[in-house]
């Protein structure tokens, strides 16, 4: 079973994932132009992202266009735009389900409970790293199959923005996190499964009643007197025969 101090630094690396996943889905700057113009009219430098492209000109003009329709969209942008935003959800339901995990918390139930919270942690980040990997990785080769390909103009020439990179360290961030979190399951259990964690006042309350529960119940001397008497010893009392 992993540390606490283990677990808090995987739920830390998990939060920077989610955060990373969350910015990177919004930046604008998934690819840039690689061509730099030499006309002051023209445009300096162009940005593409999964919800607006952006452009900045050499007046200083800076103008963004949402990209509003979706089935105009090719599919490797589509396909991004449904695995981020699925990511950051399992990454923040990884989130909720790890701090009923933790084993410095206080809600969550007994240790068994918080096990099987932690390993549902640990497999939602797996599936939102996973989520937020494939976008990027997709998004980068089709980058760079454009970019290598002599069809294709110089001004339409583009390069992995700093979006895509923030992607991949979120989606380094949250296997991390989701190993540890899963490692943190593993290996046999000593003691009572569903200890649960009370406040010292009750937890000697209930040793208390536990303790009455398991005493044996008083016995009454009468009782066991009367008990204690067997057949033999009524025939060592009186008979009617000696007083016929």
């Amino acid at each position: 079973m992993a540390s606490t101090g283990t677990q808090i630094f995987a739920f830390v690396l998990a939060l920077l994932g989610i955060l990373g996943a969350t910015v990177a889905t919004l930046l604008p700057n998934w690819k840039v132009s690689a061509d730099v113009g030499s006309n002051i009219i023209t445009a300096i430098s162009q940005m593409q992202g999964l919800w607006m492209d952006c452009t900045w000109y050499s007046t200083g003009m800076f103008s963004c266009t949402l990209k509003y329709s979706v089935l105009a969209l090719p599919a490797y942008l589509q396909t991004a735009r449904t695995t981020m935003v699925l990511s950051c959800v399992l990454a923040a339901l990884g989130l909720c389900l790890a701090s009923l995990g933790l084993k410095c918390t206080r809600w969550g139930g007994g240790r068994r409970a918080k096990r099987h919270a932690a390993l549902a942690a640990g497999a939602c980040f797996l599936a939102s790293g996973f989520l937020c990997l494939v976008p990027a990785s997709w998004y980068t080769n089709e980058v760079i199959v454009t970019f290598l390909d002599a069809n294709v103009p110089e001004s339409n020439k583009f390069e992995p923005g700093g979006a895509v990179y923030v992607a991949f360290i979120s989606a380094g961030f949250l296997f991390v996190g989701g190993a540890i979190f899963c490692l943190s399951c593993s290996g046999k259990r000593h003691g009572p499964q569903d200890l649960v964690l009370l406040p010292p006042d009750k937890l000697l309350l209930q040793q208390q009643q536990q303790q009455l529960l398991q005493a044996p119940p008083p016995q009454d001397p009468l009782q066991h007197q009367y008990c204690s008497l067997s057949p033999l010893d009524n025939k060592t009392g009186y008979s009617l025969q000696d007083y016929v």
